[in-house]
């Protein structure tokens, strides 16, 4: 009958994570977690950490590199993965200066299925105070608590259409709830007639001769009547 010669192991049933102990460059292999440790150290005093199987999610160590325990480690070297890579854990924290993602869209409150679960999803970025862009499901609008600042010779648009630039209103804008504006310089008026109380003639149509008031209204003004024309006669009268 051949020998077989078996390292330490843990069957399927056992209790998950790593061996308590290991001496130095012993092995023990979990089928729970699917997880080769070694006793990496001197004597009695190794360390247990992983080195293999699908369990460790890595697939080669060298010995420059710190090895990933079961139960948490770091990770010295550069690590490239190259297949899906699950967080499950409740935060994830990205400490690079630089984040390059290769996907062009970036899906925010993945998990959400109405606007209410997904209110106040966005983006903050933390400064002298914290300056969010915000999806508010009361308005149903992205909602910015600072401002907009558009390049030189942008401006903003809606449905391909330009509404403001930093000089004027796109040409789309036909209608405004404006209460006042500042000194018109040039243009043409084409709206309704302009009342005397407004500083008006109350008039939608063009005069001929002069115009004549009452305090309310004006009117066109009539020869020999309201003034004298060429062929009015001045008349004292008798006593």
């Amino acid at each position: 009958m051949a020998n077989t010669l078996r390292i330490k192991r843990r069957a399927l049933g056992g209790a998950s994570g790593a061996p308590s102990s290991l001496a130095q460059s012993e092995l023990a292999y979990s089928e729970v977690d699917g997880v080769l440790h070694i006793g990496v150290g001197t004597g009695g005093s190794a360390t247990v950490v992983a080195i293999g199987g699908p369990g460790a999610y890595l697939t080669s160590a060298t010995a420059s590199s710190t090895y990933l325990p079961l139960t948490g480690g770091t990770i010295s070297q550069n690590l490239t993965i190259t297949g899906n890579l699950t967080v499950n854990g409740s935060t994830t924290t990205i400490s690079s200066s630089t984040l390059s993602i290769a996907d062009k869209n970036i899906e925010l409150a993945k998990s959400s299925t109405t606007d209410a679960a997904a209110d106040g999803g966005g983006i903050t970025i933390h400064a002298a105070a914290d300056y969010t862009l915000n999806w508010v499901a009361a308005t149903s609008a992205w909602t910015s608590s600072t401002h907009f600042d558009l390049a030189t010779g942008k401006s903003y648009k809606i449905a391909g259409t330009n509404v403001l630039s930093a000089t004027a209103l796109g040409s789309g804008v036909v209608s405004s709830s404006l209460t006042s504006v500042g000194t018109i310089g040039t243009g043409t008026w084409q709206g309704t007639t302009v009342a005397v109380g407004y500083g008006g003639t109350g008039l939608s149509s063009a005069v001929s001769g002069l115009l004549k008031g009452n305090g309310s209204a004006y009117s066109a003004a009539v020869a020999g009547t309201d003034y004298l024309d060429g062929n009015s006669t001045i008349d004292a009268g008798t006593f």
